[in-house]
């Protein structure tokens, strides 16, 4: 198994430009009982997109192969589809193993 790993100290990761179709982002992750994981999407040169930033980001707990990401304000994936962007995934005691787009 490959993974993106935090341990207790908070660890970024952030894609490079890409552009994707659907309206969900789903993640296969797994943290601890303490850990989390959170996501915010960027415009191609790194400026948080509104509805999308990291603050409105509800975070994922727990262990599951397919986990839907979730933003306040019931934010609408599908209305940036199409643009390039990039992902930030802000996580602590954390094991992220893949993310995909789904309609």
């Amino acid at each position: 198994f490959i993974s993106v790993h935090t341990g207790s100290n908070q660890g970024e990761l952030i894609t490079k430009p890409l552009t994707f179709a659907g309206k969900e982002l789903h993640l296969n992750v797994s943290t601890s009982a303490v850990g989390s994981l959170r996501v915010e999407i960027q415009d191609a040169d790194g400026t948080p997109i509104s509805g999308f930033a990291l603050s409105e980001s509800t975070p994922v707990y727990g262990d599951s192969i397919d986990r839907t990401v979730r933003w306040s304000d019931d934010a609408k994936l599908q209305s940036i589809a199409g643009q390039a962007v990039r992902l930030r995934f802000v996580m602590q005691e954390c094991d992220l193993y893949s993310f995909r787009f789904q309609n």
